[in-house]
């Protein structure tokens, strides 16, 4: 039995099954560090939800419209119970009729700006924008009746429109209809409580603009609007041309929706971004139609399954993005934790196995932490520092810690010195892999690939039955 234990503490392949199971040991450190990384990430994003819940949240404009509520009246049988007619009862209901620009145009600025929760940095905008455009010519006729031989009885008209969070507001909204300054006021009138568009604003039609409308000449408008959103903006293409032109000096815009930006534009100073979508190409004009359709004693319930049978607005975004998410980039770090421990433990091993040096588990132990301890010293320092910074400082300090213990356990500074220049070299192909994230497959394969090609290449005529024997001890020892 002792002399099966000491053969098995000078095999080769016992020293690489134990190198293979300590390896699955420090995969434990590396899952902990993990989900701290995980749980810093998922604290974030309750952050930017505590943001939008005290402050403002991400944003979706949609108007301005025209809305014309009016009675619609008819008479209606009444019958006795037998059945017969015995004279004629009145009955009325009240609508709208949502008249859409004929174009509208969007010209702003999203001026970019960052509050804190706690440590966690969330990106908001202030939107500047001008929305210019025109309705065209009321025509009476082209309001459906409901019920046959019935009347329609026009009221005042007013503009309505409404964006997601209306505490992002900054400011009443100023609108010229015509030469006519209205005056916007809480809710849009006339829609039931779950109409999702009743929480927006309105404005009646007054003096000229009122005249212009009641002559059936059109109608051209001006609007300027400043808005604070959280880090996304929406808006809802409802006119027969929407186009928009938005420009901000914030340099990692993602541009989204159901509609990409037509021409866009990005240099390190910022994005320059136009839209143009015709009401050809979207349905976003029925779907609000969905969400005014719940007028008057309107059951919410109508107005919900009109939103589901339709499906979600059709907009076009633009947001914000954060340049580098020190948490999704730890995130990827940690996945070659592995991999890594697994090189700089075959590197080890390598200098005990050519140099005829013995290492003890518990050496090999530590430097496996050492590495572990690399990503949760990035994670800690990302959230302080810029992320190159972080990595920079993780890694020289991992570098200049293995370099030490190396040269003492090698008995060679140069040995701990090379050692180090090994394991720095992993850091800075790790560096160059979360850099590119689009290569970043390609970049890992090759790594893998050149590290087990230069593993085959420098051993590829050594006898490892003849290592095995080399390091068994001498018959002369084992018969002292």
């Amino acid at each position: 039995m002792l002399q099966l234990l000491k053969a098995l503490q000078n095999s080769v392949l016992a020293k690489v099954a134990g190198l293979f199971f300590l390896l699955l040991l420090l995969c434990i450190p590396l899952g902990e560090i993990d989900s701290i990384n995980r749980a810093r990430g998922e604290s974030q994003r309750e952050a930017a939800d505590e943001l939008a819940a005290t402050y403002a949240g991400r944003q979706t404009m949609v108007g301005p419209l025209l809305l014309v509520p009016y009675v619609e009246r008819w008479m209606e049988p009444l019958r006795d119970a037998q059945g017969k007619v015995i004279g004629q009862e009145p009955r009325s209901k009240e609508m709208a009729h949502v008249v859409f620009p004929d174009k509208l145009h969007i010209e702003g600025t999203m001026a970019p700006q960052e509050r804190y929760r706690g440590i966690f940095k969330i990106p908001f905008y202030t939107l500047n924008a001008s929305l210019t455009g025109g309705f065209t010519a009321f025509d009476p006729k082209a309001v459906p009746h409901s019920e046959s031989d019935s009347s329609i009885e026009f009221k005042v008209p007013f503009i309505a429109f409404n964006v997601s969070d209306l505490r992002g507001l900054d400011g009443s909204p100023a609108m010229t209809v015509g030469s006519e300054t209205l005056r916007f006021k809480q809710r849009v009138p006339g829609l039931a409580d779950g109409a999702w568009f009743a929480d927006g604003i309105h404005a009646p039609l007054t003096g000229a603009a009122l005249s212009a409308w009641q002559a059936s000449t059109p109608i051209a408008f001006e609007m300027k609007l400043g808005l604070v959103g959280q880090d996304t903006l929406s808006i809802a293409p409802i006119a027969e041309e929407t186009t928009a032109h938005l420009t901000s000096p914030w340099a990692h815009p993602s541009f989204g929706g159901r509609f990409l930006a037509a021409e866009r534009s990005v240099t390190p100073q910022g994005f320059d971004a136009h839209w143009r979508v015709s009401s050809l190409v979207t349905s976003a004009r029925e779907q609000v139609r969905a969400g005014l359709s719940g007028r008057g004693n309107a059951a919410e319930a109508a107005t919900t399954q009109a939103r589901q049978n339709i499906g979600p607005l059709q907009t076009f975004d633009v947001s914000l993005a954060q340049p580098i998410n020190v948490y999704s980039m730890s995130t990827r770090a940690g996945k070659y934790g592995a991999l890594f421990i697994g090189l700089v433990l075959m590197a080890a091993f390598m200098f005990e196995l050519f140099r005829k040096l013995r290492l003890h588990p518990i050496q090999y132990g530590l430097v496996g932490l050492s590495i572990a301890l690399f990503f949760l010293l990035l994670l800690a320092l990302s959230e302080k520092f810029a992320f190159w910074m972080a990595y920079a400082s993780a890694a020289t300090a991992s570098v200049a810690l293995l370099a030490v213990y190396f040269s003492a356990m090698l008995g060679s500074w140069r040995r701990g010195l090379s050692f180090g220049a090994f394991v720095a070299l992993l850091y800075g192909a790790l560096y160059g892999l979360l850099a590119s994230e689009s290569n970043a497959l390609l970049l890992g394969a090759l790594l893998i690939f050149g590290m087990l090609a230069t593993l085959m290449l420098v051993t590829r005529k050594v006898d490892w039955y003849a290592l095995s024997r080399r390091v068994e001890p001498a018959p002369e020892a084992q018969a002292a």
